[in-house]
């Protein structure tokens, strides 16, 4: 709890009469209960008027970031040494930003070096284990390349480091070597990425491929010879089937749609808008299996364990078919250490571009992962709104935690001026909720 304490040196308060309804939230009826007039009314309190590219934008860091040109990709399955910082309760995924500010002189002066180098460190998570509590390194972690940074002189002496880097690839720690300054170097294999190819190029004979279908977006002129678009003109009326291999094969065509990265992606995407009615249009998305399977680990409330394991796998569409089972599976977000619901998967929705769930560092340097939902029960307000280094600019901050254990669950955000919607949302830390079935009596891990 003195993470969350040391969160807030408060520099402007709002008035306790901006912030009259602390009791508001406090239940939330089931999505199977509610009735037409309450889903009017969420879908009305859902839209969306505030300015989104904001939050990803991570404003509170400053304006005066250095940006840094070029980018460093090491090659897959070779074998790297480079340092390595772990943060507990944050698993990066690739294409995930990551914001930090830095107050230890040795990390600072280890940034600095990265920087005047390739720009790259390790990131892994830590948890506590053990009687004696000792900080335990996971074996699997991702490169992290500084993107942005400013070196900030305090005004009590002493410098710190604001940072903005992202995610790029995952990597297997093979050794470490902590140094006497406390810095850790690790030695460690860049995993690599697998996609699995078309699984009927053995069963299409050449010969054959003159007569068959072309996708509906391939280009004649540039793609298909003058036979194929002479064939093309005769067989438009006929469907396009990628799978009309399967004739060939002992396998029926559905088995290989289970398998398909695309059709993984379409269900995928059909499954969020259970859980989000504002994405609807999901223009945002990355379109890229690899990196849309690495968006959607980023994004879903997963446990550390779960994220973990979708790290660790090497393929593709085998990340893709756990995270849709997740998506099917789970219909609530709980009290991590009681079980109360506070939150259904339809109150989620996007306060960001990045997506529902973002990266987020505090004042103190304390990075917390966190989910924006628009309805939350269960909670209760500690302190009065600020407005000081605030997630996400126009809205004042308040923390929350669970009525029942006195758990810190996140922050609810109130827009300074009422014209913006939503008026107020809450933001939940990942480390502090579970996802569970509804109902459910204890948490589940849903892809055992």
């Amino acid at each position: 709890m003195d993470d969350v304490v040391n969160f807030f040196g408060i520099e402007r308060v709002l008035g306790e009469d901006e912030d009259s309804d602390s009791s508001e939230g406090s239940s939330v009826t089931p999505p199977s209960e509610r009735t037409e007039d309450q889903v009017d009314y969420l879908r009305q309190e859902s839209l969306i008027s505030y300015d989104t590219s904001l939050p990803g934008l991570h404003v509170y860091l400053g304006n005066d970031l250095q940006e840094l040109s070029g980018r460093t990709v090491l090659d897959e399955d070779s074998c790297q040494t480079i340092p390595i910082i772990s943060l507990p309760g944050v698993v990066l995924m690739p294409g995930q930003i990551l914001p930090l500010q830095l107050f230890n002189t040795a990390t600072i002066s280890m940034m600095i070096q990265i920087i005047n180098n390739d720009r790259t460190f390790g990131l892994v998570n830590s948890r506590f284990s053990g009687r004696m509590f000792s900080n335990t390194l996971e074996t699997v972690g991702t490169t992290v390349e500084i993107r942005s940074y400013r070196e900030v002189e305090r005004i009590y002496g002493g410098n710190f480091l604001r940072i903005k880097a992202e995610g790029r690839q995952r990597f297997k720690v093979l050794e470490t070597k902590t140094q006497s300054d406390g810095i850790i170097s690790a030695k460690v294999q860049i995993l690599p990425e697998l996609i699995t190819t078309d699984p009927g190029e053995c069963s299409k004979l050449s010969s054959l491929n003159k007569f068959r279908n072309p996708p509906p977006n391939l280009n004649s002129k540039k793609e298909t010879n003058e036979y194929q678009c002479h064939q093309l003109v005769h067989r438009s009326a006929h469907k396009y089937n990628k799978f009309d291999f399967t004739n060939y094969t002992w396998f029926p065509e559905f088995v290989y749609k289970l398998y398909d990265p695309h059709i993984l992606m379409k269900r995928i995407k059909e499954a969020l808008k259970y859980w989000n009615r504002t994405d609807e249009k999901q223009d945002f998305m990355p379109c890229d299996p690899k990196e849309f399977s690495y968006w959607i680990a980023a994004n879903l409330p997963l446990n550390d364990k779960q994220r973990l394991d979708l790290l660790k796998l090497n393929e593709v569409t085998e990340r893709l078919r756990l995270e849709l089972q997740i998506l099917d599976e789970c219909s609530a977000l709980t009290c991590r250490d009681c079980m109360n619901i506070i939150a259904y998967r339809e109150d989620i929705f996007s306060m960001s571009l990045q997506g529902p769930q973002g990266t987020y560092v505090n004042p103190n340097g304390y990075v917390h992962e966190a989910i924006t939902v628009y309805k939350a029960s269960k909670l209760r307000t500690v302190g009065r709104p600020s407005t000081e280094a605030s997630w996400f600019p126009g809205y004042a901050w308040t923390i929350v935690e669970c009525e029942r254990c006195s758990c810190h669950m996140g922050w609810r955000f109130t827009a300074v001026d009422k014209k913006v919607k939503p008026v107020k949302f809450w933001a939940l830390c990942r480390s502090s909720i579970q996802n569970t079935i509804a109902g459910a009596s204890h948490p589940t891990d849903v892809y055992v």
